[in-house]
């Protein structure tokens, strides 16, 4: 398998005010790379506080920060021609378009998929399939509601659910119970 699994935080309810971005690059069913950026965002130096007291990220910790355009660059180059994966891939894929409308940006051609959807697949029997449920159910560490370390557990989850379903690549998704979860970008 080969895709990229990503995750948002965001300054406010607005969908373009990332504030963090963090993507997991899995191929051969490997994670090969995890990156973060933080992002200044357009509703800077405002922050909610109810977002703030969901991630923890200041004002003060993006004041220095590149913008959503400034990065995009580098981010695009590691999702490059990649299925896109996302925990509750609808708020991420908003996320993304509302940072490509505000910048006046082109979005990528790209298909993505929600891991909540290839875990409830997978595991029907779970009473929660939040990030932080299935992570304990995995035993998987991490700090949650940071974006790349939430990318990163996104792609472990996708991984196994991947193997519990006996798809072993790309092309198999199409012949899949998956294929009607497959959205664009």
């Amino acid at each position: 398998m080969d895709f990229c699994a990503i995750d948002f935080e965001t300054a406010t309810h607005e969908k373009s005010s990332a504030c963090e971005m963090g993507i997991c690059v899995v191929q051969d069913s490997q994670i090969v790379e995890t990156k973060t950026w933080l992002i200044k965002p357009p509703s800077f130096p405002y922050f909610s506080k109810f977002n703030v007291a969901v991630h923890g990220i200041q004002p003060e910790d993006v004041q220095d920060a590149p913008t959503f355009d400034e990065i995009w660059h580098e981010a695009e180059e590691l999702m490059y021609g990649s299925l896109m994966i996302a925990h509750n891939a609808g708020f991420d894929a908003s996320v993304l378009r509302g940072c490509f409308e505000y910048y006046g940006m082109f979005p990528p051609k790209m298909n993505y998929l929600c891991s909540i959807q290839l875990a409830k697949k997978s595991w029907n029997y779970l009473p929660k399939y939040g990030l932080k449920p299935l992570a304990e159910y995995h035993q998987i560490q991490f700090n949650h509601h940071r974006a790349g370390a939430d990318a990163e557990v996104c792609a472990k989850i996708s991984l196994l659910a991947f193997e519990k379903l006996f798809i072993t690549r790309n092309e198999e998704i199409n012949d899949s119970v998956l294929k009607n979860y497959i959205k664009k970008l």
